[in-house]
């Protein structure tokens, strides 16, 4: 960013916030009457006022400022409908939405509208970019940009831009496709962040929220001391705090997305986000940004290789035997898993991927079949696949114990 255009940026995301928090004091009707989540009530009642009051934004921004809020909005309704505490959206941070009506996207720099024209802004790339994001997907020719976002790190004085890159499949996909097999995730509030059906455990939940909670402390710390010093300091070390958790948790992504491709799979199932936040006790806005973050992280890294991301509800998964399908409250015992029936033991985790994989399995060869009548479907173990027969599983029960003969945890792997 050329240092004589950093005040234009500045200024824009000024006028950007206004847009977004004006949309927010609109919009939030709790607790006198509905809040409004439709966006084109929005964009019909304050687009024209924001324009005025925005003198050379560009219009585009103000379209994107109001799609925020009112998103955002709509996701504090859906919140309170669960009796969950949540209070009206307020923007104050620098986070700029662009798209390429209002940003032109080349692979060494980007072009962005401000309040004062246009400003180009070249990008810091690695000197070897190979085995990098940069390489996989900014410089690759068969991805193009998407929907971006711009953020600033207020104590190394620099600009960001989190780029979204898509790319067109030419396969079909894999829900069309006759055979599947489905990589199952179990995600986690505390130990590691996700175990998955092929044994692997990824992430350490527990040192996220280790991080999160020494932010939180030194938060607190500083908003008790009340200068302005202090609340420029919060802002810095809450900006630090959310880049160091998103390249976490993009680290984490990845590893589930080349999990899936080691094993070749066209699919990766996820347990419902509204069924992990009834786990959740502490943290619980930060966590179930994390969980969210996570999936979407994972869905558009899987999507460049063709692989789908589907969630279900996970319900009963964690106390059904991935061996013989007993299905006891008491068969789970915090990480370790014991069937009081076939005596099956295992990682708490790391059974309840596998029966995620199957019920997902189980709902795909509903619709896939053979040339011979049959739905073929399988999901990844540690050591093999286990297939789902429609011909012998005719709706969502359990697959014999028989079927799973290619099944082999280690103790290393399971914990058992």
């Amino acid at each position: 960013m050329p240092d004589d255009r950093k005040r234009d940026l500045h200024a824009t995301n000024g006028r950007f916030q206004h847009c977004a928090n004006r949309t927010s004091e609109w919009a939030w009707r709790y607790p006198d009457e509905d809040c409004v989540t439709s966006r084109s009530a929005a964009e019909d009642a304050l687009y024209a006022d924001l324009r005025e009051e925005t003198d050379g934004l560009h219009a585009n921004l103000v379209q994107k400022a109001i799609k925020r809020a009112i998103k955002d909005i709509d996701n504090a309704v859906n919140r309170l409908a669960n009796s969950e505490n949540t209070s009206q959206p307020e923007y104050d941070t620098f986070s700029i939405v662009y798209d390429k009506r209002a940003a032109t996207y080349y692979r060494n720099k980007v072009s962005l509208a401000t309040v004062n024209g246009r400003v180009e802004c070249e990008y810091d790339l690695p000197e070897n970019p190979k085995g990098t994001p940069h390489g996989e997907y900014l410089l690759n020719e068969d991805y193009s940009f998407s929907t971006s976002t711009v953020h600033y790190d207020s104590d190394a004085d620099e600009f960001y831009l989190h780029a979204t890159m898509e790319r067109e499949l030419d396969v079909d996909s894999p829900e069309k496709a006759e055979d599947s097999s489905v990589l199952g995730v179990d995600c986690n509030v505390d130990d590691h962040i996700a175990a998955t059906s092929t044994g692997r455990f990824i992430g350490s939940a527990d040192y996220l929220n280790h991080q999160r909670r020494e932010y939180e402390k030194r938060r607190a710390s500083l908003q008790q001391i009340g200068t302005r010093s202090a609340h420029l300091t919060c802002q810095r070390i809450g900006d630090r705090f959310g880049r160091w958790s998103r390249d976490y948790l993009h680290r984490c992504s990845k590893a589930i997305v080349e999990e899936a491709r080691r094993h070749e799979c066209t699919h990766i199932a996820f347990e419902n986000l509204e069924r992990i936040r009834e786990r959740i006790s502490d943290g619980k806005k930060f966590q179930q940004w994390a969980f969210n973050a996570l999936q979407t992280m994972v869905a558009y890294k899987a999507e460049a290789y063709g692989v789908v991301v589907d969630t279900l509800n996970p319900q009963y998964t964690s106390q059904q035997c991935s061996k013989c399908g007993c299905t006891l409250e008491e068969n789970r015992d915090d990480q370790h898993f014991e069937c009081l029936d076939c005596g099956y033991t295992s990682n708490a985790d790391y059974n309840a991927a596998k029966n995620i994989a199957r019920k997902l399995a189980l709902k795909l060869q509903q619709g896939q079949k053979s040339p011979a009548g049959g739905a073929f479907c399988q999901y990844a173990l540690k050591s093999g696949t286990m297939t789902v027969n429609a011909t012998a599983v005719a709706s969502d029960q359990y697959v014999s114990a028989e079927r799973e003969s290619t099944d082999k945890p280690t103790a290393e792997a399971v914990g058992s």
